[in-house]
């Protein structure tokens, strides 16, 4: 009698022969020079240059000398690298009665981002996670006007706004350009904890509360742990606007307190002495350096929160 070991490792050689003579398997290798990949990338690399381009001439203009950009040739790299724009532009250019560059606005910026964005992060997570979780009367008109809020133009509450830090005393001070955009940051961050929250399973918070854990307890231990994708587009998305902010910046604060966009509009639109691109570019660049490393660092999680649940209902 033949061995059952034999019998099968005959079977499968057969298998394996039919196979063969049958033709190759799986799915047939797709090209990747085809007229759809092709357009798609085309149009992927022109939409590139097109933004790529200005940040090109923006960072060969900071590092060349003024006799080399008045040669007018804007494309042609530097033929002798210098980083003296750079320094001037932060320590050296004026920007209105004071000429110590853009370190000054630099440290105003970071006064003025780090506890808007904490506040604002802060209640809106809050925020969101009632409205998502904790079902209260009035929670939909509540949600309604705060949503609505988002809508309402900027320059119909400058004036309201100025006397009202005017009337606290806040006015002209950092903390109550803080308190500004804590405000301004509050709608659309709410709306999007809130339909984060609400894309978690309801069951992790339906067996917490079997537990006994309360309100802050599962905030804290259950929905915090599961947020940080959410956290980090929240972060992206204020950082970027507070850090790019110039209408409050210039009504809200005192030449002395003016955020880093401020001081590189007085050193751009300067009227005295020669125009100094090199230096422009470099001010520019390095006003806009803060929210481009903090995207490069994060972006992988601003993707993540965005897809799971930035945009869900």
């Amino acid at each position: 009698m033949a061995n059952p070991a034999t019998l099968n490792t005959a079977a499968a050689s057969i298998d394996a022969v039919g196979g063969m003579l049958d033709g190759p398997q799986g799915p047939k290798p797709r090209k990747r020079f085809t007229r759809n990949n092709i357009i798609i990338y085309g149009t992927l690399i022109v939409v590139a240059l097109y933004y790529l381009l200005p940040l090109y001439v923006m960072v060969v203009t900071s590092l060349k000398g003024m006799p080399e950009i008045r040669m007018g040739n804007i494309f042609a790299p530097p033929v002798e690298i210098t980083f003296e724009p750079w320094v001037k532009a932060w320590s050296e250019a004026c920007t209105g009665l004071n000429c110590d560059g853009l370190s000054r606005g630099f440290w105003n910026s970071v006064q003025i981002t780090v506890p808007s964005v904490v506040l604002s992060i802060a209640i809106a997570s809050v925020n969101g996670y009632a409205l998502a979780n904790w079902r209260f009367k009035g929670a939909d008109l509540f949600f309604a006007i705060l949503i609505f809020g988002a809508f309402i133009p900027y320059q119909v509450m400058l004036y309201p706004l100025v006397i009202i830090l005017r009337e606290l005393g806040l006015y002209g001070s950092l903390t109550g350009l803080v308190i500004v955009h804590s405000i301004f940051g509050m709608p659309i961050l709410t709306l999007l904890f809130r339909n984060y929250f609400t894309s978690l399973p309801e069951e992790l918070f339906k067996a917490a509360r079997v537990d006994g854990a309360g309100f802050w307890q599962i905030y804290f231990q259950i929905m915090l742990p599961m947020s940080l994708p959410i956290f980090v587009v929240a972060m992206i998305l204020q950082v970027t606007g507070i850090w790019n902010d110039f209408l409050f910046g210039v009504i809200y604060t005192k030449p002395d307190l003016y955020p880093m966009t401020v001081q590189l509009n007085n050193i751009v639109n300067s009227v005295q002495g020669v125009k100094e691109y090199n230096v422009n570019m470099a001010a520019t660049l390095l006003t806009g350096l803060v929210p481009l490393i903090i995207y490069f660092v994060s972006g992988k999680l601003f993707v993540r929160g965005i897809a799971a649940g930035a945009v869900k209902g």
